[in-house]
């Protein structure tokens, strides 16, 4: 806050996150976020509530200091940037920093859904996500392929995104499934669109059968379509 002088005490805030641990929920978490470690066992509605407050009270302050240890403490950095009050390239700078931090779906996801400013600057945030493509890193091309997800599934975009699916090529298996999730998506949205790219594409064969699976999973889709989609899956070529 402007005139008054805040000093963010990292480490009454962990302290904070490891009165609010819950030993069972703590093993529950374990079990669905593989490689996670460091773990308190908190839960995400309450990391949100404190980083609802550390933003109102300053954000840059606390992201300036943080040095995350634990999974909760990586997942605080990311909520408070996305609700965090500034111009969007302020932001988006804080991202590119916390961008690399991210190591599992849980905080990568969760980071995505609550970025809503996005709404207001997508083209900005089009072209900031770009190099993210690229990437070796299964996170990072993860983040941005769950920011597509979240935001820009429209008749506007969604033709960019089977240009952007048709160049990635990364064997993670987080990679494939956020890929797979984007897609079963569009087509609940724009099945004519989605059934055309499904039909000529460039996507790895697994990935494929990964988009159809999440096709004939969803509920929102009838089951003669589904028929089609399973007949689909027997295809064996990675262009179809």
């Amino acid at each position: 806050m402007k005139g008054k002088s805040m000093s963010f005490d990292i480490l009454a805030i962990r302290a904070e996150l490891e009165a609010l641990s819950e030993e069972k929920y703590k093993r529950f978490a374990s079990s669905l976020i593989p490689n996670v470690h460091h773990l308190i066992g908190v839960r995400i509605p309450l990391i949100r509530k404190i980083a609802k407050r550390i933003a109102k009270e300053d954000a840059v302050e606390y992201l300036n200091a943080t040095d995350p240890l634990y999974f909760e403490e990586v997942m605080l950095e990311g909520l408070v940037i996305t609700h965090m009050t500034s111009d969007i390239e302020t932001i988006l700078s804080y991202v590119s920093k916390f961008v690399p931090k991210i190591d599992n779906w849980s905080v990568c996801d969760s980071f995505c859904t609550y970025f809503k400013i996005v709404k207001e600057h997508r083209r900005r945030v089009w072209t900031f996500l770009m190099p993210y493509w690229q990437s070796t890193n299964a996170y990072e091309v993860r983040f941005a392929i769950v920011m597509m997800l979240k935001y820009y599934i429209d008749k506007k975009y969604i033709n960019d995104l089977w240009v952007i699916f048709d160049r990635i090529s990364h064997d993670d298996y987080y990679v494939k499934m956020a890929i797979a999730w984007v897609i079963s998506m569009c087509f609940v949205n724009y099945p004519v669109e989605t059934m055309h790219y499904l039909s000529d594409n460039q996507l790895e064969r697994d990935t494929y059968n990964k988009a159809l699976k999440k096709i004939i999973e969803s509920t929102r889709v009838d089951k003669k379509t589904k028929q089609i989609i399973r007949a689909m899956k027997k295809m064996n070529s990675k262009a179809l």
